[in-house]
């Protein structure tokens, strides 16, 4: 945080500023090793993180945290910018892929339910091999007759997936 700016703040303003900052480096401290290692971030910041990934006691963790927040205010505002973006982009990725998911998901119950939805579901999909899914769709429902583990169920979805991806 730039030190002019600082001085022209108010004292609650510098507070929330700080705690925003902790937050993001919390959710930096958040991510897989190899991922925190790969940002262009300080050493310090970089080992800090790294250590309260390592801490396990809850007041371990939180003076941790206080340290990390400290090292994050003294980086410039253009990487913290950049760090931020990238925890959105990918949050923001992450809740597509989740409702990709849940389409999916959607597309094999209602598939079967009714046979009709195959129609449907080729006019979106041509490239499917019909005969496939179909024989995994009876599958899938005489597995759940007979109560039986779902393995036809999940193959289903992996093929919905995979035709989901391509198109």
């Amino acid at each position: 945080m730039n030190p002019d700016l600082n001085d022209t703040l108010s004292k609650t303003r510098r507070k929330q500023i700080s705690h925003e900052l902790q937050a993001l480096g919390k959710a930096l401290g958040e991510l897989p090793r190899h991922v925190l290692k790969q940002l262009e971030l300080p050493e310090a910041l970089t080992t800090a993180l790294l250590e309260w990934q390592d801490i396990k006691a809850h007041e371990g963790k939180r003076r941790q945290l206080q340290l990390i927040g400290k090292l994050m205010r003294g980086l410039d505002d253009e990487l913290v910018q950049k760090l931020q973006q990238r925890l959105d982009n990918d949050a923001k990725q992450t809740r597509e892929q989740t409702a990709q998911f849940h389409r999916l998901e959607r597309w094999r119950e209602r598939l079967l339910e009714d046979d009709a939805v195959l129609t449907e579901w080729m006019t979106h999909y041509p490239q499917t091999d019909v005969q496939h899914v179909r024989a995994l769709i009876r599958q899938a429902r005489k597995e759940q007759v007979e109560q039986k583990p779902p393995k036809a169920y999940r193959e289903l979805f992996q093929v919905l997936k995979t035709l989901g991806q391509v198109s």
